[in-house]
This record gives C-alpha cells, structure tokens and sequence, in this order.
C-alpha cells in the first residue's frame, strides 16, 4: 500500500489558485524555499515519467482491473471521502464561497456513484493506444502505419472540483499516461482523500502508483514550477475559471491544451415549438447552472411567439433576467426583470441568471454571437431545416447543437466516458476531451533494406 497523504495540509491557496502562502516544511516545520519546492516538484514529474513508461505497456485488461479497483475503493471509502468533504465545503461557506463555487465542490454520495460508473463506463471502451490512425504500403514496399500513443505526463490545474480528479485521473489512466494533478486548497481535503484512494487501487493491481500524483502540498510555487517543467510533463490542462485558464495560457513553458470558459448561447428561432423551447431552457439553464455547458445567453427572434412563455418558466424557477429594452417592452410588467448591458452579454454567470436579448434575423443573432462567445457551445431551437444548417453553417463553436439542451456538451453525454474538459482552442483537441485526447500519435515505417535515391 502507498503512504498516506496528509489530511490536514496547510491551505496554500484561495479558490482561483493565483494567490497563497509558503508551503510548509513538515520536517523542519518552516517554510520551504523556492528551489526546495522546485526540487520536490520535479522529483514528482521524474517519478511520474517512470510511471509513464510501465503504463504505456500495460494492456487493456490490466488498464480495466485499475479502474473497477478505483471504483470499487471509491465505494467502500464513501464515508470517508464525504467527511473530507464536508470539512471542505463547511470552510468554504464560511469563507463566502458563492454557491456557484459550493455546487461544483460539493460531492454527494448520488455524484460519487456517478464517479464510479463514469469510471465502469471507461472500463468499457476501447483502448485508444495502438489504434491505427491510418496505413498504406508505399510503391517502394514500406509499410506504413500511424497509431495512436500515450501522451506520457499529463498534469491538471484545477479548482473546487473535486469530481475532476477521479474524471481526470481514470481517463490517463486508461490511455496509458501518468497524472500530476493540482486540485487548489478549496478541496484539499477531498483531495487529498481521493489521490490516496487512487494511488492504493494503482498499487492493488500491480500498477504504479506514481502514475497518480499531486503537488497540491506545494501550493502556489508548486503550480508554478509545474508549468515551467517543460520537459518532464509533456502537457498541460487547466480547468476553471477565466483567471486560472488565462493564468496558466499565459504562464506555462509546458504545452497547455486550453478549456475555455462557457459563454453558452441559444437562439429561438421565429419557428420554435413552444413547449420544446421552454423544457430545453429550464433545462440547460437550471438542471445545474454552476457548469460550463449552462445557457448564459438567450437571443430570441423578433417574430417568435415562445418568449411569454419561456421567460415565465424561467421566473418560477429562480432565474434572474437581464433583458435588453426590446425584451424588457416584449415581457411588460407581468415578468420580473432587470436591465442588461454589455457585460451580461461576456459574462459566464455559472448560477440562475440569465442574458436575453430580442434579434430580428438568424444573421442577427450569429453576429452577436460571434462577438460574444467563447467557443464553447451554441444551440439553435427552429422547426427550420434551413435555419438549422445556416447556424451549424455559420457557428465556429467547439459544439453547435439543434432541438437539444447545452447541457449534453458532456464527455460522459456524448459517450466519451467522461472528460478531461471542453477544449475551445483547434489545435490537437476541440471539445469534450476524452480517451483518444490523450493520445498522441507515432508513425511507424517498417521495411525490407529500402533506402531512398
């Protein structure tokens, strides 16, 4: 079995990860130096490099018992987790946390059972390493191949999100790589719980359990050194908010694959059903608004007749609407509003607020998207085939959905298993971030004494 993580870590960050005090020694009981937590750290990445390479062999089915053996720790370590949780989540409720934040760090034992089928659920894809990408034999008799490899040191930095380390966690597992993770002192209790349960799962297999890692015991400097580690963490994922994703762009000498904020839209066309429309908003706006793939924009069509009916649904279920003056004259005094400016229209809410604005043509509504989104998720509610193939036309969104709620842009939705996070750049990765996202690619060229004129 692995040592034990400390429960009781000193808290090195506020909940953005940018801001801290000096870890701790546990040894001489003072604070460690810059070079000592670079040290420390880097040692973290050379274990983790050598976990690599003994994962990067293990086959399908040695991968598959790793993961029901996390599932299965996750199960009977429930009680435990949830007490680390709750330590966590009581000191962000009297630290003001906002309940966005609270939501998205609470684990319940419903959530936690989703954990654990995401990860039964990965146990039963297939394995992405080795898969051939595409081949051919060359007029010259080599034969070619490109398949698909591990990435090797994939490392996180993330916040009040517990849910991620398990998600992050199963998925390099799986495709072969090792994880150093940075869950932010927000969580560092549940943390702290789960890495151990992982780490002893790994080692109840015979995998190593370096594969699973965290420098969250070096706070902010730790973060940092893990983004100047080029060279020992092959790449780099963010998952939060706006400050860290930025800060981490911004900062990291180590490859970053950038998961963008949600400044989510849906556009009712003048065609809309409104019973769909209305079950489609409370869905994507309610069900729960702290995530990334929540509705932060409604554009309605001048000619559509739902926008009554939509905006009541939404009153009666706690949201609050910022309107522009034509919605405001549209809905009178019988729906509650406020006025909206021009920053409810950049603004990522992750609670039940919502931005609404009245457009008179699709065109219309794709130019204030274009201005305003983040190139995570844009849906089109319209009986109007046309209408439907102009939008997915016209958006350049990581996901453009029709007739359906935001909230599917999900790796466990769309059948990934679960996800890394929702890429918004184009390079490499777009999207939910899933198995074969982790993977990189090699070519191999066999042949028979060629050489080349």
């Amino acid at each position: 079995m692995t040592e034990a993580l400390t429960p009781d870590a000193p808290v090195i960050s506020d909940v953005s990860g940018t801001t801290g005090q000096t870890p701790e020694n546990p040894a001489a009981g003072g604070p460690l130096a810059p070079e000592d937590v670079e040290a420390a750290v880097h040692a973290i990445a050379d274990r983790s490099r050598k976990a690599a390479r003994r994962m990067g062999q293990a086959n399908r089915a040695w991968k598959d018992r790793a993961l029901r053996a996390i599932g299965a720790a996750l199960v009977e370590n429930r009680k435990h987790v949830l007490d680390a949780n709750a330590k966590d989540v009581a000191v962000g409720r009297a630290n003001g946390t906002s309940a966005a934040l609270l939501d998205r760090l609470t684990l319940t034992p419903a959530r936690i059972d989703g954990l654990v089928a995401a990860l039964e659920n990965l146990a039963g894809l297939p394995d992405p390493v080795g898969n051939v990408v595409r081949g051919q034999t060359l007029p010259n008799g080599l034969r070619l191949r490109q398949v698909n490899v591990p990435m090797g040191v994939v490392a996180a930095i993330y916040e009040a999100r517990p849910n991620v380390t398990v998600d992050i966690a199963g998925l390099a597992l799986k495709s072969g790589n090792a994880v150093i993770l940075r869950g932010g002192s927000a969580a560092a209790n549940t943390n702290g719980a789960l890495v151990q349960i992982l780490r002893e799962a790994l080692d109840s297999v015979g995998l190593p359990a370096d594969a699973v890692q965290t420098v969250d015991q070096y706070g902010r400097e730790g973060a940092n050194v893990l983004m100047r580690a080029r060279g020992r963490v092959d790449v780099l994922i963010p998952r939060g908010g706006r400050d860290l994703i930025q800060t981490v762009v911004t900062n990291s000498a180590v490859p970053v694959i950038e998961t963008g904020e949600g400044n989510v839209h849906i556009f009712i066309d003048e065609s809309a059903n409104e019973e769909m429309a209305v079950e489609i908003l409370l869905n994507a706006k309610t069900q729960r608004p702290s995530v990334c793939n929540t509705v932060e924009t409604l554009l309605v069509h001048s000619g559509a007749t739902v926008l009554p009916a939509v905006a009541k649904a939404l009153r009666s279920a706690g949201v609050t609407l910022h309107v522009d003056e034509r919605i405001a004259s549209a809905l009178g005094k019988d729906i509650e509003t406020v006025p909206a400016d021009d920053d409810d229209w950049a603004t990522e809410y992750m609670d039940l607020d919502l931005a609404v604005a009245m457009v008179d043509s699709l065109d219309e509504a794709v130019n204030h998207i274009r201005t305003w989104t983040t190139g995570h998720t844009e849906a089109i509610l319209t009986n109007n085939l046309a209408n439907a193939e102009k939008f997915i036309a016209d958006i350049d969104s990581a996901a453009v959905i029709v007739n359906a709620s935001t909230r599917f842009t999900d790796g466990g939705e769309l059948g990934l298993g679960a996800e890394v996070g929702i890429s918004t750049q184009k390079l490499h990765a777009r999207g939910p971030m899933g198995l074969t996202e982790l993977t990189t690619t090699k070519w191999i060229v066999q042949g028979e004494g060629q050489i080349r004129a």
